[in-house]
């Protein structure tokens, strides 16, 4: 019996080290991106001529569209507000030299569709950044206590990347925001499966999932060691292309997944 649980405790020990092996493994990819995957610096460009970013008028599309557009890409920038839209078009134009082309269009409507695939007919797209997201309801409620939205689904390309924005509280069930964290927990596991079907055509399929991000959904949360401006995550995250079917972001967010894991792994009351 002594024996039996010797080796059973041997096997439990070197199962819980292989785990801490492959997470610090993951982990160190985040520290050293440039040794590790390095993404050439022409690696947007060889995807397509243009990029498509939805939600582009504030926040985290805002700054893909930004630098996107710095890695070489011209840019159709998809989002509600007409006037946000001509606003952060101009500023990409003039920072970057790159065109950009501008849709307006409410993802709250299933009939803006149409007018999208128009305006995108003709274009080389080798970039997609799935960011429109929205709230189910502004502040902490119920869920039969939120208005009824429709979340926007995954628009597909013939090539190239595409990233899905995810969130770290699809990670968990998330009481008071419930709809919009079982939506953010299905474009991760949607954008897993695509990656796989569609990863032996050479289509990047990422979700990526952050955390902290000071946008105007998290109403412009002062920035520190975990909260990052939007400018900052997306910086980031693109270095991170090339490492897997998810990712979080940056550095910070990554080790607090590591953290959540540990916690999770400990003892259950």
């Amino acid at each position: 019996m002594e024996a039996f649980q010797h080796q059973l405790f041997t096997l439990t020990g070197g199962l819980i080290c292989f785990y801490v092996l492959v997470k610090c493994i993951r982990f160190m990819k985040y520290i050293f991106p440039h040794r590790w995957s390095a993404v050439p610096q022409t690696f947007f460009q060889s995807m397509g001529e243009w990029a498509v970013v939805t939600g582009a008028g504030e926040g985290l599309g805002r700054a893909y569209s930004f630098e996107l557009a710095k890695r070489g890409l011209n840019v159709v920038m998809i989002s509600r507000t007409l006037e946000k839209l001509q606003r952060v078009a101009i500023e990409v134009e003039q920072t970057t030299g790159q065109k950009v082309k501008i849709i307006q269009a409410d993802f709250t409507k299933n009939s803006v569709y149409e007018n999208i695939e128009r305006n995108l007919q003709g274009l080389d797209i080798g970039v997609l950044v799935n960011n429109v997201g929205m709230l189910h309801n502004p502040l902490p409620c119920r869920f039969l206590n939120g208005s009824d939205r429709d979340e926007v689904g995954l628009l597909c390309g013939q090539k190239g990347l595409i990233l899905n924005l995810s969130s770290g509280l699809g990670t968990f069930p998330c009481p008071l925001y419930t709809m919009y964290s079982a939506s953010k927990a299905f474009i991760s596991t949607f954008s897993k499966a695509l990656q796989a079907e569609y990863k032996a055509k050479g289509i990047i399929i990422q979700v990526v999932t952050p955390y902290g991000v000071s946008t105007p959904m998290t109403r412009y949360q002062k920035p520190d060691l975990i909260t990052k401006t939007a400018e900052e995550f997306v910086s980031e995250s693109l270095q991170y292309v090339t490492f897997g079917d998810e990712v979080f972001g940056c550095l910070a967010h990554e080790v607090l997944v590591i953290e959540f894991d540990s916690v999770q792994m400990g003892p259950k009351g």
